[in-house]
């Protein structure tokens, strides 16, 4: 018996729009265009510690490292996926010249890989899981090194 050829809609448009200005929302230091791509009860997964439910919690974060790194952006690689469900490879970059997550600023520019899972409906993203490399922010800094192992 044969298995029937089943396809998949591509993203639409509008998703890779919505997908596109998620994103843009950081580089034009714009936390409010969450709002138009985002449904009300869009859940960021996992929440940072202290980060409020909603597109707010993430309004708050780019309000935060905007205001401590204005030359912060996320660079989107490769957007990926079909109808309703996108995969996003990006990084997230910034001049490191304050103190972040504990580690002293170096003044170096640093490049932190970024892979999101976005779940959307009616060209409205509903639900996203992240995953930030901020290991790799610890290497890029010389908080961690390889001596000593």
């Amino acid at each position: 018996m044969k298995t029937p050829d089943i396809q998949a809609a591509p993203l639409s448009a509008e998703e890779i729009t919505a997908i596109k200005v998620f994103y843009g929302a950081w580089k034009e230091q714009q936390p409010d265009l969450l709002d138009t791509v985002c449904t009300p009860d869009w859940q960021d997964i996992p929440l940072a510690p202290g980060q409020a439910h909603g597109p707010q919690g993430l309004k708050d974060i780019i309000r935060s490292f905007v205001g401590s790194f204005p030359d912060i952006e996320i660079v989107i690689h490769e957007i990926m996926g079909v109808h309703e469900r996108a995969a996003v490879r990006a990084a997230i970059t910034f001049t490191h010249d304050k103190a972040v997550l504990g580690i002293p600023p170096t003044n170096k520019k640093v490049s932190i890989p970024l892979h999101e899972f976005h779940y959307l409906k009616d060209g409205k993203l509903t639900h996203t899981w992240h995953m930030e490399d901020w290991f790799g922010l610890l290497v890029q800094s010389g908080a961690w090194t390889a001596e000593g192992l």
